[in-house]
């Protein structure tokens, strides 16, 4: 596994931190509402990417983790593809919402079936499946969970018990809209026990660095990020993975975020966003303050930077 400087990038990056720097603490308001992250300092910005050579760089604090909260959908997604294919999309819609992703209007109008993978409902059903599929070989959907990310890094990943606990203690939204699929029959197992999986999954701690490096399979038709290592999805099931990211990826900002970026998106309330550069690489910033749409403030601004100075964009 190399970790290499690509030195076109590596200045990009400095850059990128040089010009946000100053504005750490100027804007934004970190996620509040799960008790565990708003004591995060919101003085912070850091930015890792690795090529699909495996070349790595990263500026600012690319290095510290973080609670990636929904920027985990990504990965269950893929970990509930590789099991269950198409029979996935049976229960789970794939088009934007257009609403908060913790929206329970939607999902009654749309009698308990979540419009896409990547609002909390959606993300709450892959769950499901991933217990069914978990339980049917005696595991655990959140060992499963914890063996690809670490697979996909090549190092330990590890949960925060104490952001899995407060969310737990504050997720009464997600309760609700569990409780609501489960009356619809769209949950097969125990609420609390899917429950449980999606508060822990939201509660994986990685770096700028590793989520860059976890998410490379995406720029790479699918090939695991490490060499020598089975692929992780197959060539068209990634480009359905990139094409929800654009389409679904960042709340119900995604159509401005496609408009002033132009690449795949998965941001989380924690302040991370991945993005990828399909066949050129991925990327991973990473500010606690978020903006009126759940998403980092500095982080969409580096985005936008990046994609200005480097020119790489899908459009």
């Amino acid at each position: 596994m190399s970790t290499k400087t690509p030195t076109r990038f590596q200045p990009v990056l400095d850059e990128i931190v040089a010009i946000l720097r100053p504005q750490l603490g100027q804007g934004g308001t970190v996620a509040s509402y799960i008790p565990a992250l708003a004591r995060i300092d919101a003085r912070q910005f850091g930015i890792a990417l690795r090529t699909c050579d495996g070349e790595e760089a990263g500026a600012g604090d690319f290095e510290t983790p973080f609670s990636i909260q929904s920027v985990s959908k990504l990965f269950t997604l893929t970990l509930a593809m590789q099991r269950m294919g198409d029979a996935l999309w049976e229960r789970i819609g794939r088009e934007p919402s257009g609403n908060p992703f913790n929206s329970l209007v939607q999902l009654e109008n749309e009698q308990g079936k979540p419009r896409n993978p990547f609002i909390n409902a959606g993300a709450i059903a892959v769950a499901d499946r991933l217990v069914s599929q978990a339980k049917a070989k005696g595991g655990s959907a959140k060992t499963d969970i914890l063996r690809l990310m670490s697979s996909l890094c090549g190092e330990p990943i590890a949960f925060d018990g104490e952001v899995a606990q407060s969310e737990a203690d504050t997720g009464f939204r997600n309760v609700a809209l569990a409780n609501f699929m489960k009356s619809f029959g769209k949950i097969d197992n125990d609420v609390a026990e899917v429950l449980d999986t999606y508060f822990h999954q939201c509660a994986l701690r990685m770096s700028c660095r590793q989520l860059a490096r976890a998410a490379a399979f995406l720029c790479r038709d699918g090939a695991h990020p490490i060499a020598g290592e089975p692929e992780v999805t197959g060539e068209r099931q990634t480009r359905r993975i990139n094409s929800l990211m654009l389409t679904c990826g960042t709340y119900d900002a995604a159509g401005d975020v496609a408009f002033s970026i132009g690449l795949p998106c998965k941001s989380g309330v924690g302040g991370g966003i991945v993005a990828v550069v399909p066949d050129q690489l991925t990327l991973c910033v990473w500010s606690p303050a978020l903006d009126a749409t759940g998403n980092s403030l500095l982080g969409m601004k580096a985005l936008e930077l990046f994609v200005a100075r480097t020119g790489l964009s899908v459009f």
